[in-house]
């Protein structure tokens, strides 16, 4: 009742609204429209109320609560259900659990804080309450176990389009899973597995978007859309954005494969064409990075001419 109430504000932002006639459209009393009303001043919601006039919905707060995100939000499957909270340990963790409950595809974890979030190789992402973008989508494609890295490209290209077309900054992607802006980290991506040797049960895939973090709260060489100067947009905006723009890659994805997904890549690259060190468990290796192959691997030109195939590292460029 909330969101319709909402809803009908949205629809006549510069216009009072008297409680006779949310009753006369929503089939309920005037007095459980004042309470509705008073329920969400206290969420944040200002409203004026001018007498024989009715009430204006004057100013929302900057939260990722369910109404805020579904409004405008056109999708079938990402996002239609929403799990709101305030603090939680880990979005990935909660959804990873709904995902065992066999929660639907789609089904959407959201919370403004996280006290233990976490990111690749079980590294710590700094969540600070209200300043950044916190969510897990429980995800079901048919592909085998070895494809899951398909589904961090695909997210990593989601998320950079969507920066760069909201914000006008140029939002590019470092292998496998950083979004950067000015060479500086704004976005992470976790993406975790169930699955049996020939089948994925289930995806979770998690992103974290610093937005308006400052850069003095946060790791070194991270930032924040904030900081690199997107002083407009709000979180909510930038979330259903992210979850449409999500949807209609994973339906591109599911329908045409890949290979739409690594020119996208290509465009958003930081590192194509450039050398780069990569570091991992078991050796560094330097080289001039070449693309991506059909199953998301770096591929590595090294110094004597051959190419490899790296799967799993850290990318660092080389001045």
């Amino acid at each position: 009742m909330d969101e319709k109430i909402l809803n009908i504000f949205r629809k006549n932002p510069d216009n009072y609204i008297s409680g006779e006639e949310i009753s006369q459209k929503l089939g309920i009393s005037r007095a459980a429209i004042w309470k509705h009303i008073e329920k969400l001043r206290q969420r944040g919601y200002d409203f004026a109320a001018v007498p024989h006039l009715g009430y204006r919905l004057s100013a929302v707060p900057d939260r990722l609560f369910p109404e805020e995100i579904k409004f405008g939000l056109d999708t079938k499957i990402i996002g239609q259900r929403i799990i709101y909270y305030d603090v939680i340990g880990s979005t990935n963790t909660k959804c990873y659990e709904l995902a065992e409950k066999d929660y639907p595809q789609g089904t959407t974890v959201v919370a403004e804080g996280q006290t233990k979030a976490k990111g690749r190789l079980s590294r710590p992402w700094l969540s600070p309450r209200y300043k950044g973008i916190y969510f897990s989508v429980i995800l079901k494609p048919d592909i085998l176990p070895m494809q899951m890295p398909k589904i961090t490209l695909l997210a990593a290209v989601s998320v950079a389009s969507v920066i760069s077309k909201l914000t006008r900054l140029s939002a590019l992607i470092r292998w496998p899973n950083d979004v950067l802006i000015n060479r500086r980290k704004v976005c992470g991506i976790l993406t975790e597995m169930n699955a049996e040797a020939d089948r994925v049960n289930f995806i979770i895939l998690g992103i974290g978007i610093n937005v308006i973090t400052k850069r003095s709260s946060l790791p070194k060489g991270a930032t924040s859309l904030f900081e690199e100067g997107a002083k407009d947009i709000t979180r909510a905006q930038l979330l259903r954005k992210l979850l449409m723009e999500l949807e209609s890659n994973y339906l591109l994805f599911k329908k045409r494969g890949f290979a739409p997904i690594v020119r996208e890549w290509q465009n958003f690259s930081a590192i194509l064409g450039s050398r780069v060190k990569i570091i991992s468990h078991s050796e560094k290796i330097e080289g001039q990075a070449a693309g991506i192959d059909s199953e998301g691997a770096l591929i590595l030109r090294l110094d004597n001419g051959f190419q490899k195939k790296i799967l799993a590292g850290d990318v660092e460029l080389v001045r």
